[in-house]
């Protein structure tokens, strides 16, 4: 199978649409629309690239923005079309973030690239879709890209779990490193902050923000979960309060990074 059949056959076994609900999973959903909001503005056109399910899309098109939506998956799609309400702005069709060519260049004031850099899997494939998110934001505009973090596997599967001697990741593990490589049967690209200014280099973009979207969330979910609402409400401020502190993010399993075009 090539990389898109190994992802179908992924999403359409797995609840995608469900994903950010619950607590823990509440807190990367609210992270993420925390700094979205922090930039919008009255009249953005915003673009999604790799909607999923619509979560995000949705989310904006309810608050009267305009939001036109990118997805590759038939699976997603559906359940995209299915979550949509009468009067919401938005549309969706299908795409691949490495080319966007039936888009106009500087067409949007946000774009948003918040699951595709999960599921590329050689540099080139990521480079060419900063570079064409970035070729459809206009100057001036943001651009928001999602990533899973090396370490949050390392710690969490590798150790936690004991997948760190399981005979099958073992070509994919350097040990002298502990950096994560993939391939498509394993769906998830892995990468660390300083691999991440790496493919941004030479890109016409100002940095704004690296943040933890989730920090230490996934590791102590059933802790959270139970937690008192006034509890939960404690965990959040001390969550936002934390989750651009470099001595902290790389415990995160998901960054959110945050740049200007230039």
């Amino acid at each position: 199978m090539n990389a898109t059949e190994h992802l179908r056959l992924f999403y359409e076994n797995y609840d995608e649409d469900a994903r950010l609900l619950g607590r823990a999973g509440q807190v990367e959903y609210l992270t993420t629309m925390r700094y979205i909001e922090k930039y919008l503005r009255p009249g953005m056109r915003i673009l999604e690239i790799g909607a999923g399910t619509g979560r995000y899309s949705h989310a904006l098109a309810r608050m009267g923005y305009r939001v036109d939506a990118i997805e590759l998956l038939e699976c997603n799609i559906a359940v995209f079309q299915k979550n949509t309400l009468p009067g919401e702005k938005i549309t969706i069709r299908q795409g691949n973030a490495v080319d966007l060519a039936p888009i106009a260049s500087e067409s949007y004031d946000m774009t948003l690239l918040l699951g595709p850099m999960y599921h590329l899997f050689t540099p080139d494939e990521q480079r060419a879709a900063l570079t064409e998110a970035l070729r459809v934001t206009r100057h001036g505009g943001l651009l928001m890209t999602a990533y899973c973090n090396n370490e949050a596997t390392m710690l969490r599967f590798c150790f936690m779990q004991g997948g760190i001697t399981d005979p099958h990741f073992d070509p994919l593990i350097d040990k002298e490193t502990y950096k994560c490589t993939s391939n498509p049967e394993d769906r998830f690209v892995l990468h660390r902050p300083q691999e991440i200014d790496a493919l941004m280099e030479g890109l016409p973009a100002e940095h704004l923000h690296l943040i933890g979207t989730d920090m230490m969330t996934h590791y102590m979910k059933d802790a959270i979960e139970a937690m008192t609402d006034e509890v939960y409400e404690h965990y959040l401020r001390y969550h936002f309060l934390i989750c651009e502190r470099p001595d902290m993010t790389g415990i995160t399993n998901h960054y959110l990074d945050i740049c200007r075009k230039s």
